[in-house]
């Protein structure tokens, strides 16, 4: 039996979906660093929490190690996790979507394929 012959707008529904799918690997690979920074960040504000008030806290400042207090660490590391949080968050949604999107547009390549075959 021969194939079935792909339609241009089949043709464009297939490359669609193989964008769509990059765009998916491209959003789970940046919610993944999100997540690392995120459990980064937490750990770094667990470290902090350890320290008595007095004692010097250093962050970095491009290649420039400058002091900081340890409420200025603190508030900064919360308001990162906070944002971070928001980010991965967003990502997880978009990553749901396109994971939808991605199952419409393959039944519908799929169905088009078995329509073509059946002509």
């Amino acid at each position: 039996m021969a194939e079935p012959q792909m339609t241009p707008q089949l043709q464009q529904q297939v490359a669609q979906l193989q964008q769509m799918n990059q765009q998916l690997g491209a959003t789970a690979q940046q919610r993944a660093q999100f997540d690392v920074m995120k459990a980064e960040s937490e750990q770094a504000l667990e470290a902090l929490s350890g320290l008595a008030d007095g004692a010097p806290v250093y962050r970095s400042v491009g290649a420039l190690l400058v002091q900081d207090t340890k409420a200025a660490a603190e508030a900064r590391l919360k308001d990162d996790v906070e944002t971070l949080t928001l980010r991965v968050t967003r990502m997880q949604k978009q990553e749901g979507e396109l994971k939808q999107q991605l199952v419409a547009l393959q039944q519908k390549i799929q169905a088009a394929l078995k329509a073509a075959g059946q002509a």
